[in-house]
């Protein structure tokens, strides 16, 4: 996917937050480690560093949802930073953001802190972001 399309999606998938631009994008995909994957209905995109990988977002369109494709797009991010090395994953998810922590809860994440103040809306007070892990090994 070009950065066009990233932000694209990113946008539709975020109305209620800021969106990230294609510029963002283009210069988050110029480090190395960072990849997104998945296609113009729903994107992962994650960074790897050593041992570790991040999801810094994953979007899903919103005449999409509810149809496996964020689960899918998320596993097949979880593989990729695999193979590269990473042997957990986080994120942070706004703490009202029910969906989303249902969906990494069912994929095997579990919380482990919380960062108040981390999300600033457009409209409304600033949300609490939970922290959450995921082993990406089987032993």
């Amino acid at each position: 996917m070009t950065p066009q399309e990233l932000a694209r999606l990113h946008a539709a998938a975020f109305s209620a937050t800021r969106a990230w631009s294609a510029e963002e994008f283009a210069g988050l995909l110029k480090h190395p480690g960072t990849f997104a994957v998945g296609d113009t209905r729903s994107f992962a995109l994650i960074r790897t560093v050593l041992d570790e990988a991040e999801l810094l977002t994953i979007a899903t369109a919103p005449d999409m949802r509810r149809q496996g494709l964020a689960r899918t797009t998320l596993t097949a991010g979880e593989r990729r930073a695999q193979t590269e090395g990473a042997a957990r994953i986080f994120l942070e998810v706004a703490e009202d953001n029910d969906a989303a922590i249902a969906l990494y809860t069912a994929s095997g994440y579990r919380q482990i802190g919380r960062r108040p103040g981390y999300y600033l809306p457009k409209d409304g007070a600033p949300l609490a972001a939970l922290v959450m892990r995921k082993s990406l090994t089987t032993t």
